[in-house]
């Protein structure tokens, strides 16, 4: 084994070879695991924020692929050399940035065997245990939540999950699905009318507070999007959105797709569900609901209200890859009658073709891709190795701890809360202007300790802190805490007149 110096070594017996690269591999992941073990296990030691700059990293890499194999120890050693220096540690209890990505030991095992088993799960047939566990986890997983038997393939109709990539993926999928549903509906009332003249007219709705990707999906499919404005509490409400429809019926226009939001990006605000879908129920519009960081909180009974009229959507979203211990990409999209998104995707060659067509879903007509990994891998492993009872542990410990640090900021009489802490994500600020904010937000990021990021709501600058590691204990909120007061001292001291 000394003398093999990679894994493209030829013997001239294939047997053997397939063997040494076995039992390379078993060293190679080994030394992996304890690799990842000590990272993640002591990820506080590392500097939350990396220090280099654009182009650190070309120079310390050779100009071409090297020609014969390298040795997989030099590659090792090369992670911590190159790509470390290099990497925002998401995992580390001192990232308050964003939203989390979720980790756990049990969905890094389950993605080592989807990388192993390599199935391309476009159709039941391609890997028919691919297709059969999804179906069965988004089962598990809409149960979890709560959701109406009507979204759930057991319910024995066409209902049923489906794992995408992304949130972003879930929001344009279903708003294709619409725009083949509503396109159908017009052509049948207007068959004299052109597919450009109709969708030309389609126009599709969200609050303004809806995450760019809402936006974005109607600038890829080629729709009109009215962002409304929410209320008073940052919510979409039903009259609102009807009184958009109704203008934009008036000038000729045609509703067909609206996006609800459960838990914000800005500032986890939620858009009244009851309310907008009775107005997409009356109207014929399609409602989505995008629940992408939340969602995962509704496996806790007491976060459901937030749900209240789900029912009444047509789809529903939400990414147990944020917060539900599900490693990157885990998607979970449900769509009550999936055959307007079947409609707008199937094309169906020969190649594709199987005998079992008709019997199990074939999720290539459910997404935008043709290829698919088996993610439901993630989501079995998980579920079965944290059951039910320790996710909602998890989630209400970062919960807890959101309320711990709100609690922290009300003390400090130099502070205040934006919006109401429901979830595991604070929204705060400097009392006075939003260049002070700014500033100290420089001063933190700068500082490399802990890591948050801005946002604005109304032309208020703001503070996000959101509880994201697996990792975070009280003691990480109260160093989070110290060192951003720590800061607003010096940041209030500079503004102070005279300075």
């Amino acid at each position: 084994m000394s003398g093999i110096q990679g894994f493209g070594h030829i013997s001239g017996d294939p047997v053997r070879d397939l063997r040494m690269e076995a039992e390379q591999f078993k060293e190679f992941a080994t030394e992996m695991a304890d690799y990842i073990a000590n990272y993640l296990e002591n990820i506080r030691e590392r500097q939350v924020l990396p220090k280099v700059s654009p182009g650190y990293l070309r120079p310390l890499l050779p100009d071409e692929a090297p020609q014969k194999p390298e040795k997989w120890q030099d590659v090792m050693a090369d992670v911590e050399r190159i790509i470390m220096p290099g990497v925002t540690h998401w995992q580390s209890p001192r990232f308050h940035a964003y939203f989390p990505t979720a980790n756990s030991y049990p969905a890094i095992v389950a993605d080592m065997l989807c990388g192993a088993i390599a199935c391309i799960g476009f159709s039941w047939i391609s890997s028919p245990a691919c297709t059969e566990l999804e179906v069965v986890m988004m089962d598990w997983l809409g149960k979890m939540l709560g959701l109406p038997v009507e979204f759930l393939a057991c319910s024995g109709g066409k209902a049923g999950g489906v794992i995408q990539g992304t949130a972003s993926e879930a929001t344009f999928v279903a708003l294709l699905g619409a725009k083949a549903r509503k396109l159908r509906e017009v052509k049948e009332q207007h068959p004299d009318w052109s597919d450009y003249e109709i969708i030309s007219k389609f126009v599709a709705y969200a609050s303004n507070l809806a995450h760019s990707s809402v936006e974005r999906a109607g600038l890829l499919g080629g729709v009109k999007f009215h962002l409304l404005e929410p209320d008073d509490k940052l919510s979409l409400r039903g009259e609102t959105l009807e009184q958009a429809i109704k203008e934009d019926t008036a000038k000729g226009l045609i509703p067909f797709y609206a996006v609800a939001t459960l838990g914000t990006t800005s500032c986890c605000s939620y858009d009244n569900l009851e309310e907008t879908g009775a107005v997409c129920n009356k109207e014929g519009v399609w409602l989505h609901v995008d629940a992408a960081y939340a969602g995962s909180a509704f496996i806790c009974p007491e976060t459901r209200h937030h749900m209240k009229g789900v029912e009444l959507a047509d789809s529903f979203n939400f990414n147990p890859h944020k917060w539900m211990l599900v490693n990157f990409d885990c998607s979970a999209m449900w769509l009550k009658d999936p055959d307007a998104v079947v409609n707008a995707f199937n094309v169906d060659p020969l190649y594709l073709k199987h005998d079992q067509q008709g019997s199990a879903p074939d999720y290539r007509h459910w997404q935008i891709p043709l290829g698919r990994r088996f993610r439901s891998l993630k989501l079995w492993f998980v579920m079965r190795l944290y059951g039910v009872q320790n996710l909602q542990a998890y989630i209400r410990k970062h919960i807890a701890q959101a309320h711990e640090f709100e609690a922290l900021v009300r003390k400090d009489e130099r502070f205040e809360i934006f919006h109401e802490v429901t979830m595991a994500l604070v929204c705060f600020r400097l009392k006075g202007s939003n260049e002070i904010n700014e500033n100290l937000l420089k001063r933190i990021n700068a500082n490399g300790v802990i890591h948050l990021v801005p946002s604005k709501v109304r032309d208020t600058y703001f503070l996000r802190l959101a509880i994201c590691s697996r990792f975070s204990e009280s003691s990480d909120i109260q160093l989070s805490w110290k060192e951003i007061s720590s800061l607003a001292d010096e940041v209030l001291a500079e503004a102070r007149p005279g300075k």
